[in-house]
């Protein structure tokens, strides 16, 4: 997907501030804490077409009106994972700037899961 130059820039600025990590990190983590959270931020129709197995589902779109609620402890261990690692990043800062201090990014999201064969769902 070719994104704009002007989302590109927040990205860009956003992710200095924010802990990137791998496939196998991810998996390491999952592995290591049973109560660590794979989170997949895209939009409801990507989340339907297929999603990571053990994912929960919060969209970008109502992030920050619903993370406090689902996850009210600011220390929760979130792995968030959009289609490519782009808005990720973006929700990742949010998180932070919300108060949580255990947040990381899945580098190259969806894609990369789909491309490492990790074990997925559809809806329905």
């Amino acid at each position: 997907m070719e994104h704009s130059p002007g989302f590109l820039k927040v990205v860009n600025e956003a992710r200095p501030r924010v802990k990137e990590i791998t496939i196998e990190e991810a998996r390491r983590r999952l592995a290591a804490n049973p109560r660590a959270v794979l989170m997949d931020v895209r939009e409801d129709v990507e989340w339907q077409n297929g999603r990571a197995t053990e994912a929960v589902h919060l969209g970008k779109g109502v992030f920050e009106r619903d993370i406090e609620g689902l996850f009210p402890d600011p220390n929760a261990e979130l792995i968030m994972y959009c289609g490519g690692g782009y808005r990720s990043v973006l929700t990742c800062d949010v998180a932070q700037r919300m108060g949580y201090r255990n947040v990381s990014s899945l580098i190259g999201g969806y894609k990369a899961l789909v491309a490492a064969a990790w074990p997925m769902a559809k809806r329905g």
